[in-house]
């Protein structure tokens, strides 16, 4: 079984439209910065069912919504160091 942390971000047209496509650029950079590309297991998906509230992304299961490119360093910064 993996224990790699998951990180999640959603692809959905929705969420996609709201901004996620510059927060996928900010958490590959993220990783990258803080060598976690092989210690996380991160990965997109598909509509997480709060497209209202999005965009969204789920770290570890818990669902984080209105995440934008800035906001996304606070919140890997509190779940994955």
């Amino acid at each position: 079984m993996d224990r790699r942390p998951e990180v999640m971000i959603c692809l959905g047209s929705s969420c996609f439209a709201r901004g996620n496509k510059a927060t996928l650029k900010v958490i590959m950079r993220f990783l990258d910065e803080h060598k976690l590309k092989d210690k996380v297991n991160f990965h997109g998906g598909h509509c997480f069912g709060n497209c209202a509230e999005g965009p969204n992304i789920s770290i570890n299961g818990k669902l984080y919504t209105g995440v934008d490119e800035y906001n996304i360093i606070d919140i890997l910064t509190s779940e994955l160091l």
